[in-house]
Order: C-alpha cells, then structure tokens, then sequence
C-alpha cells in the first residue's frame, strides 16, 4: 500500500509533538488512528522512525531525515492545491484558519465579512499558541494563522493588523505588594508563565530577562484562557493583555503592576508561495473590514533568527525548596513571608 498525505502528515505532527497523544489531539483523530499512521509508514519503508520511551517519542537518525522530506512533500502539495486555484480563479473551498486563544474580537468581524463576500468559503477555526500556528503553517494543516509576536519566518508572508498591550497583574488581596515591588521583588513573586516558548515567553524575557531577572514560577499554562482561569483564582502573577487585566481590576479580583507594561503585534500569516491564491486573496480583503489600517509587515534579516526561543528565566523550583524552617527563599530575600501573603478563601474562590 502506498503512502498517503494524511498518513505523511500525521508522522510530521508526531515528529513536531514527540508526543502521540498530543499530536492526534492536534489533527482531530484518536490516537490509535495516529499510531497506525506511523506504523503504516515504518511497515512501508522498514525503516524504524520513532524510539519510544516512557514519556515521548525520540526521532531515530532515519525519522528525522524522512520528517525533514515529509515537510517538503506536505508543501508542495500544499502550493500544487494553491496554484490550481489559481488557474482556475476559483474563490470556493475550505480554509483552515488557526488563531492564537487570544485573538481579539476583530476575528469574529473578519470572519463575518468572509462569509458575506464568499459564501462558498467554508471556514475551520483552530485555536493554538502562536507558535503551534507556525508549526502548522509549514506543515499544510493550516491555510493561515492570526498570532502575535513577532514576524520571524521567512518562508511566511506578514500583515501587520494592530499592537496589542499586555500588563502584569497579580491577586487583588496581593495589592500592597504589587504596588510596592520593585523589579526585583515582582520577579519574586509566585508567578505562572507559558510552559513552552512563545509570544509571552518573548514579552516576559524583555521585562524581567534583560534586567537579569528569575521569574518564580509555581504553575505553566500553554493556553492563556486556562492561564486566566488560575489567575482568577488567585494562584499568582500573570502577564495577560491589557484589556483582561483592566477588566479585572473593574471586578475587583486583579491588582495591576505599575511598572511593567509590554507590548506586541497582531498579524496574519501565510506561506510566501501562496500569496495569489484566491482563498488567502480573499481572508487578506476581509481582514480589511477590523483592520482598515493593516498592511504588510516588515520582515528584516535579524527578526529571522530565533525569537520563538527566547525565553524568560524561570526558576520553578524556588518555591519547592523551602529553608530549615519551611520558609522559601523568595519570601524572605524580599520581606515577607508566605503568611504575609493573603490567600482568597475557598468560599471566595466559589463565587
């Protein structure tokens, strides 16, 4: 039996996620559908492409080469698609359209508009990290992505659509502290960051990164909203946008930082090879309707090296590793102490 895209796909994905469960949580499949697409693969070329340990999936020598050609065949596929709707001027088909959780509100008008011009556009939304946006963008599993950050692919077209602000904020009963810290004493704080690199991890290491600075993690997300949901609790630190901070601090459950602000752009993103084709032509002309003032982004040499992995510096087990007396050391190098920090009660939480 011969090799079939879906099967070539799903064996890039699990390359990319090292992880079959997270891979076939990616492509919408179960996983043993997922395993029996790499096992198709293996059997096909005899070639062993994964080692499997306890916790992910290692490409051996082989798989990488092969997940290396895969990517290039997936592309060519992708354009080979791309260009035959071209030629036949063709403004009908699917797009798979992947946003970061955080998109804002214009998506909704933008997505609206494209329905309104091209009712024969179907559109699939998938909400990822920016970077998983990326990853999908090379691989064809997305037709195009709204993220933020900054434009670093140079295979990938940009479309500037708007600056996004982002602030740090913290549990309202944490307020006096908040007001008072200093750069030092903020970093010091319990915090919860992004669990793998991303926009936040590039905003948070310009914040406290450049000034030499650890963050003291004690919870990851790898979704903002999720990240949201436990600072609404009141478990730590967070930088978020600045739209949710404010909103917070109206509702009275987030006390915001007076020193540390961050700020960061909206685009849209898409293969370079793909620019003419109508479905992309078509999700550009609608973007116009939120976003009047977008325009292609600038994409200079040194915003191509590896901003995806710049990261902030995260000391997560500072808070784990207390002193003789159970105290940990982030408490007392600033003045406080764990009791000194107030804790919403669970009757609180529940409300």
């Amino acid at each position: 039996m011969l090799i079939d895209l879906a099967q070539l796909r799903t064996f890039v994905v699990v390359a990319e996620e090292q992880h079959l469960t997270r891979a076939a949580d990616r492509l919408y499949m179960s996983q043993s559908a997922a395993s029996a697409h790499v096992r198709a693969i293996e059997d096909h070329l005899g070639v062993q492409l994964f080692v499997r340990t306890n916790r992910s999936l290692e490409l051996t020598q082989a798989g990488h080469l092969l997940a290396q050609r895969a990517k290039i065949l997936l592309r060519e596929e992708t354009l080979f698609t791309s260009f035959a709707r071209e030629l036949k001027g063709e403004v009908e088909g699917q797009l798979v359209v992947g946003t970061s959780s955080e998109p804002g509100t214009g998506i909704g008008e933008l997505l609206a508009a494209l329905r309104l011009d091209h009712p024969l556009i179907s559109v699939d939304v998938v909400a990822r990290p920016s970077s998983s946006v990326q990853r999908g963008l090379m691989s064809g599993e997305l037709d195009v992505g709204i993220l933020i950050g900054q434009p670093i692919e140079p295979n990938f077209s940009y479309r500037a659509l708007t600056r996004v602000a982002y602030r740090v904020a913290g549990p309202a009963a944490w307020k006096d502290l908040i007001d008072a810290a200093d750069w030092s004493a903020l970093a010091a704080l319990p915090w919860l960051t992004p669990s793998s690199s991303s926009a936040y991890s590039v905003m948070l290491s310009d914040i406290f990164g450049s000034k030499g600075l650890e963050l003291n993690s004690v919870l990851r997300f790898d979704n903002s909203s999720v990240g949201r949901t436990i600072l609404k609790a009141g478990a730590g630190m967070m930088l978020l946008r600045e739209d949710h901070a404010l909103e917070g601090e109206r509702e009275g459950y987030l006390a915001i930082s007076p020193i540390a602000f961050a700020e960061t752009g909206l685009h849209i993103a898409y293969q370079s090879a793909r620019k003419e084709d109508p479905l992309i032509r078509a999700f550009l002309d609608a973007s116009r309707r939120p976003w009047p003032d977008a325009k292609p982004a600038e994409q200079p040499e040194e915003a191509f090296a590896a901003v995806g992995d710049k990261q902030p510096r995260i000391a997560s087990s500072r808070l784990t590793s207390p002193d003789a007396n159970g105290t940990p050391p982030w408490s007392t190098a600033y003045g406080f102490r764990p009791t000194d920090l107030p804790v919403r009660s669970p009757r609180a939480l529940r409300r």
